[in-house]
């Protein structure tokens, strides 16, 4: 809990140091003193979003200062989660705001972020302010307030992770669905392709191969004779063939080719060369041979040619990009298989966990059903004594759609009146109303959310008499076991205080300041005094706020 508040510089606040209780604290003070700065600050140390128009002016920053003693298991596993020390079982948390907007906080004196600020500043005080009236208008949140009662979570967490992944599985199916229609045309197209390149008995390199055979077998005739005239001039019965020729040079020149080493290689080279122009004959009759004309041979060809030549233009590539495409195609339609077979598993699994979810969803709603019961009860219990006497409370409980949050739908309905039907908050309740359902609610949560300071502003708003000093009770009873702040403006809820602070405004040097002191006994006499009839009490009003005090005490 909350031992200390120290504040500098924020707003009309120039600096003040705030003892608490570990029970009921209540501020009190005039309209605009500044209480609503010193929540501000409080929000500031937890972390929560605050502007630089808080700073004071002239000063270049403002920091807010808390120290926590007396920490709670839930505090200290959150510390330890987060790696965070708390010997002596204290913690100082540290907000610095710059009058440029920049911010600082600090742990233990440690740098931080904000972030971490505010979750650790979760787990130490609750703040109840009119937005939470707000809150307790809109339906869509009662579900949230019936399960944080509940307290067990375990069923809507199993179900949330059922829904999740049903939600999941959904949107691939959907998306798989989607290109189905996308993959049925293209599935088409691709076994069209590779039938037909099967059909064809298509290879790589075989059109390229064919286009030379056919060119060839175009001209047979003239390559042989060419192949033939080759053949002869280079090797032939002439004399004047280029073998003979060669042959004739180097007998000549091998006469002189003792003589000098010039002549003996140009011999040898003569000799290599009629061996080259041999082979190059024998390898001219060879293709001759074999260049024999084969008309149906070249009727096939142009055939063959022809039917891949027109494949090739209905995919519009070439025949070696067909054998291409169409192992890549058949790679393609094994894929397709796998998302069909993908479709198939998904819808299976979806079916599965909608059996699960809708299981779950019921265990959930059962549940509720009965935690419903048990809120009706407890809350009814506190509203009455908050003189609410005649108050009805219950839940309109729906079951419909599945949704994160379950099949259930719920909207507290009330009636405050003998005689009168419950109906939706939000059309009948009062402030004041609103503000002790508020209370009860925090009440009968208390214990359940291990949240060691409750503060509520305007806790007393719309209300007076009985109903205020029945909430000043309330208070006094939850700070039996809780660290309770409360900023009021009623005698009846301020005479139960533990702890009794004063919210002053000030004006010194031309400038206006805001103190906060702790009051003694005769100080609180007169505070009390002042609230219940304005400046300057008489005699009469400080005997009652006496009296009030000692009857409490």
């Amino acid at each position: 809990m909350i031992a200390e508040l120290e504040i500098e510089n924020l707003a009309v606040i120039a600096h003040a140091r705030i003892p608490f209780s570990p029970k009921l604290n209540v501020f009190t003070g005039e309209t605009g003193a500044g209480k609503s700065m010193l929540i501000s600050g409080i929000h500031a140390i937890l972390g929560q979003r605050v502007t630089k128009d808080i700073v004071r002016t002239g000063c270049q920053k403002a920091t807010v200062t808390a120290l926590f003693t007396r920490l709670s298991p839930a505090v200290c596993a959150r510390l330890d989660a987060l790696s965070i020390s708390h010997a002596d079982d204290e913690l100082l948390l540290t907000r610095e705001i710059a009058a440029d907007g920049g911010s600082a906080a600090r742990v233990n004196g440690h740098h931080t972020t904000v972030s971490m600020l505010r979750e650790i500043g979760e787990a130490l005080i609750d703040i109840h302010g009119q937005h939470d009236n707000q809150v307790l208008l809109s339906p869509e949140c009662h579900l949230q307030i019936l399960d944080a009662f509940g307290g067990d979570d375990t069923l809507l967490k199993q179900y949330q992770e059922s829904f999740r992944a049903l939600q999941n599985t959904a949107k691939r199916l959907n998306r798989l669905g989607k290109q189905e229609q996308e993959r049925s045309n293209r599935r088409l197209y691709l076994q069209k392709l590779v039938q037909s390149v099967d059909e064809l008995g298509l290879e790589m390199g075989e059109e390229t191969a064919l286009e030379e055979e056919s060119t060839v077998l175009q001209h047979a005739e003239s390559i042989s004779e060419a192949l033939r005239h080759a053949a002869n001039a280079i090797d032939g019965d002439d004399a004047c063939s280029a073998v003979q020729m060669t042959d004739n040079a180097a007998d000549d020149l091998g006469e002189f080719s003792d003589l000098r080493q010039e002549f003996a290689l140009l011999c040898q080279r003569l000799s290599e060369a009629s061996i080259e122009l041999r082979d190059i004959a024998d390898e001219c009759r060879r293709l001759q041979d074999h260049m024999e004309l084969d008309p149906e041979r070249q009727t096939w060809v142009q055939k063959r040619l022809k039917d891949i030549r027109q494949l090739s233009r209905e995919y519009q590539c070439t025949g070696d990009d067909l054998v291409t495409h169409r192992d890549e195609a058949d790679g393609e339609l094994a894929e397709m298989q796998s998302a069909s077979e993908e479709i198939a598993r998904l819808k299976e699994e979806k079916e599965q966990l909608l059996k699960t979810v809708s299981k779950q969803a019921k265990a959930l709603s059962e549940y509720r059903k009965q935690t419903l019961e048990r809120f009706v009860r407890e809350v009814t219990a506190e509203l009455t004594f908050l003189n609410m006497p005649n108050v009805v409370l219950t839940g309109k409980h729906t079951t419909g759609k599945l949704t994160i949050h379950g099949m259930d739908s719920l909207e507290f309905l009330i009636s405050a009146n003998p005689g009168e039907e419950p109906r939706p908050l939000a059309r009948i309740a009062s402030g004041g109303e609103l503000s002790r359902i508020m209370l009860a609610l925090k009440c009968v949560m208390a214990d359940r959310d291990q949240i060691p300071t409750l503060i509520f502003d305007e806790i007393d708003t719309g209300v007076s008499g009985k109903a205020a000093q029945k909430i000043g009770l309330k208070l006094r009873e939850v700070g039996q076991t809780h660290q309770v702040v409360c900023v009021t403006h009623l005698s009846q809820i301020a005479v139960m205080a533990d702890h009794h602070l004063m919210i002053e405004k000030r004006t010194d040097g031309g400038r206006t300041e805001t103190h906060v002191a702790a009051l003694d006994a005769q100080e609180r006499v007169y505070e009390i005094a002042r609230i219940m009839g304005g400046e300057n009490p008489s005699e009469l009003l400080l005997q009652s706020a006496k009296e009030e005090l000692e009857r409490w005490r």
